[in-house]
């Protein structure tokens, strides 16, 4: 079975180099892995750090920034995998955690997120990471499901079923499409806990409070399509 890490990649010239290290050392028992970084038309130095990967992974670039929506559609075109998961390009979480995952990923069980546990650590801006709680629950109301993080970034597919759902999102809010698509064709999410350390917007968190309000829009939307 092999495994396709996609990764999002914008503006990360201070996390990009570790998050890869980690990857590219990462073992998985009965499983190949492919790595695939989509940078996003980054401004600063990724660019050149990607570069110093391109024998180990494969790397895309947009030439224009679309967002990160736009990065993941990309990344599973060229994905070549059985099972894709998708990996920020911050130190926000751990890639050994894919084993927790994967562990109850099957045929019976063809989407796995994580359900964050975040650490009680200093100075964490609980507002963002409220924000998506509160986007959780509203599609828990409008598509009665009993979800606990969908704003989460450790999202584990079936390749089969991801690249066959045309996605129209590009930004953040493609983090409520993506589920929304999902719950849609009856299946259903299981949940796994996972701890994570949020970073700051002075540490170069990306969401913004916009994108929360674009989100809630998002779902609206796909609640009231047919």
């Amino acid at each position: 079975m092999k495994l396709s890490i996609i990764v999002s990649v914008y503006n990360e010239e201070k996390t990009i180099e570790k998050v890869l290290e980690k990857l590219i050392s990462l073992e998985i028992s009965g499983w190949e892995k492919e790595i695939i970084a989509v940078d996003d038309e980054s401004t600063d130095g990724t660019k050149n750090i990607l570069k110093l990967f391109a024998d180990r992974v494969k790397i895309i670039t947009h030439e224009k920034n679309r967002g990160k929506g736009a990065a993941l559609k990309t990344g599973f075109g060229y994905s070549q995998g059985d099972a894709i998961i998708i990996q920020d390009a911050d130190l926000e979480y751990d890639p050994n955690d894919f084993v927790k995952l994967l562990n109850v990923f099957s045929r019976d069980n063809p989407v796995v997120y994580e359900a964050r546990v975040v650490k009680r650590e200093k100075n964490i801006d609980w507002r963002y990471f409220l924000g998506g709680k509160l986007l959780t629950i509203v599609v828990n109301i409008l598509f009665d499901t009993r979800l606990q993080d969908m704003y989460t970034c450790y999202k584990l597919f079936s390749a089969q079923l991801i690249k066959s759902i045309d996605f129209t999102s590009c930004g953040f809010e493609f983090e409520a499409e993506i589920t929304i698509e999902i719950i849609k064709r009856g299946i259903k999410i299981k949940e796994v806990p996972i701890s994570y350390s949020p970073r700051m917007i002075a540490e170069g968190k990306h969401i913004r409070f916009k994108d929360g309000f674009i989100g809630l829009k998002t779902i609206i939307v796909h609640r009231l399509r047919k």
